[in-house]
């Protein structure tokens, strides 16, 4: 059995004092994956990440984004869209890996995703203990011309309309070219022998199964018709299968994330936009998946709970 997690911790240095540790002694996950570390090399703190092997792509954004896997087994490869990483072992001795000693994909890279390459957003490992690739990302949450009313009440300026559009822009360039590495990324891993699983913060919501207040958040970023069809390009039975809806068909959520505001928690007026998509084979040894869901408001350690499966391999 291997349990793989993924979970947004909204700053690996904040989730830390809110009780990350706990969760971690709680659920004790194989492998976890993490979106939005936000944290420098330097400053990463070395408690979360004792006893585990570590891979983390901090990007250059000061203050945002990075992601990060952890297992407890080692790595045979790890691969980043940047040039260096920084790896960890068990015992806390960090060190940044260059270029020679990342593996190389054995495919083309998608030519939209250059533009992201240095924001930390995508790090990959073949674990050693089991033939599977554990793939982690962090997509770009977007904009939305559609519902300007929920930024302001005064009508937006030609400026503000320009950064939304821009923003709007880059999340379909991303998944543009990251429909196309998925593809290559999971052959790719097929063709070595391993079972291929993305997970992480993908910032769209599936259906309306999978936002409590669907029916105005069809205008918002996240939930746009385009979104949910490039997620539905990304699933089948053939390419790679949404692991909680398989396992939780016909039920509203299990809702992964939850504003900070108002009561958006308490009433569970939530989204699901973190997920498992793992190849067929994967996906059928899938035993249990779940929401690690906080056992109250002032208890939470990120915006996001955790979303863990446990695999039969």
């Amino acid at each position: 059995m291997l349990r793989l997690a993924t979970y947004n911790v909204n700053g690996i240095r904040a989730a830390e004092r809110r009780g990350f540790a706990a969760w971690e002694q709680k659920y004790l996950p194989d492998v976890v994956c993490l979106q939005e570390v936000r944290c420098p090399y330097p400053a990463l703190p070395m408690a979360p990440f004792t006893g585990f092997h570590v891979a983390y792509d901090s990007g250059e954004l000061k203050g945002r984004n990075g992601v990060a896997v952890l297992s407890r087994a080692p790595f045979d490869a790890v691969r980043v869209w940047g040039d260096e990483a920084l790896r960890i072992d068990p015992g806390g001795e960090a060190r940044i890996v260059g270029e020679s000693e990342l593996a190389q994909p054995d495919f083309t890279p998608a030519r939209e995703l250059g533009a992201f390459s240095h924001e930390g957003r995508y790090v990959e490992v073949d674990l050693r203990d089991h033939p599977l690739t554990v793939a982690c990302v962090y997509v770009p949450k977007g904009d939305s011309l559609l519902a300007p009313s929920v930024r302001s009440r005064e009508p937006l300026t030609d400026v503000q309309l320009a950064g939304v559009q821009k923003r709007y822009d880059r999340k379909m360039s991303f998944l543009a070219g990251f429909s196309r590495h998925l593809t290559r990324a999971r052959r790719s891993a097929l063709g070595r022998g391993r079972q291929f699983v993305v997970v992480g913060d993908f910032n769209i919501a599936h259906t309306p199964a999978d936002v409590k207040n669907w029916r105005p958040a069809q205008k918002a970023s996240g939930f746009l018709p385009e979104e949910r069809s490039w997620l539905d390009g990304q699933l089948s039975a053939r390419t790679l299968t949404d692991v909680m809806r398989g396992l939780h068909p016909g039920v509203n959520g299990p809702y992964s994330w939850w504003s900070w505001m108002g009561q958006a928690f308490d009433r569970d007026t939530g989204w699901r936009i973190d997920y498992h998509l793992a190849s067929p084979a994967l996906a059928r040894s899938a035993a249990d998946a779940f929401v690690a869901r906080d056992a109250s408001a002032d208890q939470r350690v990120s915006d996001h709970a955790s979303v863990l499966v446990d695999y039969e391999i």
